[in-house]
Formats: C-alpha cells, sequence, structure tokens
C-alpha cells in the first residue's frame, strides 16, 4: 500500500486531531504540507507535527504541489469555495462538517469527478459497522423508532468567535453545527428518510440562530424518530436510541465513543451474542474514518462518506429549519432550487429574526 502524501488547511483545533490521528496510521500517510493564513499557528502547528511544507494560502500550495488528498479543517463558510479549488485542480477532498453551508453550495460540487468525502467519524466505529451490518440482513427485526439527542452546553462566551451561530458563516445553530453528528450516524444506520416535522427556538443564547430545535422524523422503512438539538444543557451527552422488533441498540457518549458505550437489550440471548459477534473494539473517530478512506483509495473506489451521503444528511437538517419556520410538514425532496431553504437555512426567516 502506498504512503499518501496528505496537505491540511486550517490549522486550528481540529487540523491538530487529523495530525494526531493521521499519525497513527504513518504507514499509510504522511502530512507534507499545511496552509494558514495565521503564520504563528501555522509554524506552532507544523513544528509540532513536523510538516515540511508551509503555505499561507490553498492557491500557493495547488501551484507547488498536487498532494494525494487535501484535509480542509477551515471554518465551514470556507469550505464550499476552498473544496470547489481543490476538484477543479484534480485534487481529491476530505472536508469537515459541515461539508457545505446549504444544499445549493453542496450541489455545486455534483459535477466535479475529483472525489469528495466529509468527515463523518461516527460511522466508522465498530459498534456503528456491527448495527448496521444488523439492520441490513434483518437479524434484530425491523427498526421501529429511534431517538436521537445532541444535548450540549456551550456558554455565551464560546459565541465570541465570530463566525459561530450564524446563517452565513455557520449555516445555523445545534441543529446544523453539532446535532449533525448524531443525525448523520443515525441516518447511516435507519436509511432514507422521507418527510419530517419540527420546531426551533432561541431560548438563551446569544445567537441569530436556534440554540434549540425538535423533531419528528418517518423513514422509508416506516420507523419514526425523534431528534433533539441543545446547547442548553448542562448535564452533555449524546444520545441514540433504537428499538427493533427483537432488540433495543443503545448508545450514549459525548464526542466518541468505543464498544464498551454500546448496550443491548434482547428478547433473548440470541440477539446479545450476534451483537458481541461483530464488535471488533475499533472506537469511533477521524482515524477510523481517514483508514477507510485510505482503503478506498487503494482500491480505487468511492471516499466515505460520499456527497450523495452527506447531501441526505444535510437535506433533513434543511428540512428541520424549513418545518421549524413555517410551521409545514416537510418531505424529502421538498427542498429545491427556487425554493427559500435550498440557498441558505435561513430559508424564509427565523421567527425570532
Amino acid at each position: 500500500m502506498p504512503t499518501r502524501e496528505v496537505a491540511i488547511v486550517g490549522t486550528g483545533g481540529i487540523a491538530a486531531i487529523h495530525a494526531r490521528d493521521l499519525s497513527t496510521l504513518a504507514d499509510r500517510a504522511r502530512i507534507a504540507a499545511a496552509v494558514d493564513v495565521d503564520a504563528t499557528r501555522l509554524a506552532e502547528f507544523c513544528d509540532q507535527w513536523d510538516v515540511p511544507a508551509r503555505y499561507a494560502t490553498l492557491d500557493d500550495l495547488l501551484a507547488d504541489r498536487k498532494p494525494d488528498l487535501v484535509h480542509l479543517c477551515t471554518p465551514p463558510f470556507l469550505h464550499i469555495a476552498q473544496a470547489t479549488t481543490c476538484l477543479a485542480a484534480g485534487v481529491p477532498v476530505l472536508c469537515e462538517k459541515p461539508p457545505a453551508l446549504s444544499l445549493a453550495e453542496l450541489d455545486s460540487l455534483a459535477h466535479f469527478d475529483t472525489p469528495f468525502a466529509t468527515v463523518s467519524q461516527h460511522r466508522f466505529g465498530s459498534g456503528a459497522v456491527n448495527l448496521r451490518g444488523l439492520v441490513q440482513t434483518g437479524q434484530l427485526g425491523r427498526p421501529m423508532t429511534a431517538v436521537c439527542h445532541t444535548l450540549w452546553y456551550r456558554p455565551d462566551e464560546y459565541f465570541a468567535v465570530p463566525w459561530r451561530a450564524r446563517w452565513d458563516t455557520e449555516g445555523g445553530g445545534p441543529t446544523m453545527g453539532h446535532g449533525i453528528h448524531q443525525i448523520d450516524l443515525m441516518l447511516s444506520i435507519l436509511g432514507e428518510w422521507t418527510e419530517v416535522v419540527a420546531v426551533a427556538a432561541r431560548q438563551a443564547r446569544p445567537t441569530i440562530t436556534e440554540d434549540l430545535s425538535a423533531a419528528i422524523v418517518r423513514f422509508a422503512n416506516g420507523a419514526v424518530a425523534t431528534i433533539v438539538n441543545s446547547l442548553l444543557s448542562v448535564r452533555q451527552t449524546s444520545y441514540l436510541r433504537f428499538d427493533f422488533e427483537q432488540a433495543t441498540v443503545e448508545l450514549e457518549h459525548l464526542y466518541g465513543y468505543s464498544d464498551t458505550q454500546w448496550t443491548v437489550t434482547g428478547l433473548s440471548t440470541d440477539s446479545e451474542a450476534l451483537w458481541a459477534a461483530g464488535l471488533t473494539g475499533r472506537p469511533s473517530g477521524h482515524a477510523a474514518q481517514f483508514e477507510a478512506v485510505f482503503d478506498a483509495m487503494d482500491r480505487g473506489e468511492p471516499l466515505p462518506v460520499t456527497l450523495d451521503s452527506a447531501r441526505s444528511t444535510l437535506e433533513l437538517i434543511a428540512a428541520i429549519y424549513a418545518s421549524s419556520f413555517t410551521g409545514a410538514r416537510i418531505a424529502r425532496g421538498d427542498i429545491t432550487p427556487g425554493t427559500p431553504f435550498y440557498p441558505s437555512m435561513e430559508g424564509t426567516g427565523a421567527p425570532w429574526s
């Protein structure tokens, strides 16, 4: 297997996680270059992670070299422009969440042949992989209901960073910037959603976006899920629960999980034995997805998570905002070019605006 040459664009906090987890896969990839407009931050990052090439801009990087993969670790409002620049140059992209601020932005990448993938690290822990396999084979019975809670806490000072909790720079509040982690994991397990009804509110935080949302989602397989996204919850948790005909599967964690944070309650010991047999000890996290990405590159396959898969998650988030702000039930496919929530998650405007 070749050692891939990676470039990291943006050297803030999330870039450090990328660098740390790439270092555990040193036989698969090396960080050959980094980009940041902040020269001091760039130097500190490159010194810490032994990165040989340093650039002030993405254009400078691409004029000098063509890495095997660019990791976009910049704020959300920069993702699409930077992804477009890379893809136009024929350089594959792995982009942090959210990959775009709107469906219109994400769809603008569809005409490129160069691979584009979104970081969705919770999909790749062995617990999630195991559950997807059991759902696909029907061994736990039909999925009936689910719970998807992102109950986090962010104090007022968190929003002093200028791009946070703005429609034009982050794309929304906790539904977009925080709940996307658990929503994406839930969709990867339950599959295609069909309709949603939701509410959103600005309860306490000094933002122009919501700080709380709640939704009820119906799936093509008949399952119904409840989703809550909050930045008001002092006891923080990320909680998913899936009720099947033969078993209940639960996951409670905060920012990442191991096999021990999943629990299974079966109608018989068969369900619990099936679950235990499929675990491999792989925790969720960037390293797990990076390994899957490099495996796909080696095989010449699409990079996980594909544009279409990321779009399903982004479309549900747009539909939650659309239902919250208009009071309507939103079906998958309702948000199309020419409708208010296609170019912006703000759509027709929040009720508190």
